[in-house]
């Protein structure tokens, strides 16, 4: 019985609660206030943690909670819906 529960517990501590970061190149943004309107776009959806963008290197940076992500077509059509084109998507 013992052992058994040694190794319910090894399993259940050893599993990692994974969170990603998406990297959109994006074309468009100018300003704080593309800024500000891509931020609070992101930061609705339920599986975003923290948004960042960078407008000298046209950048948005999400970070997604752990055990939480957003598919390539839902990023594309947030940043599309904002006004913006995006011409890349990378994971880490």
């Amino acid at each position: 019985m013992r052992t058994l529960a040694l190794i319910a517990l090894l399993v259940s501590t050893s599993s990692v609660a994974y969170a990603e970061t998406i990297l959109v190149s994006v074309n468009g943004m100018v300003c704080a206030f593309c800024a500000t309107g891509i931020e609070k776009t992101f930061t609705k959806q339920d599986a975003v943690q923290k948004v960042q963008v960078d407008l000298e290197k046209q950048l948005v940076t999400v970070a997604t909670k752990p055990e939480k992500t957003l598919d390539d077509a839902t990023v594309k059509k947030l940043i599309e819906g904002a006004g913006y084109a995006v011409t890349a998507i990378q994971r880490r």
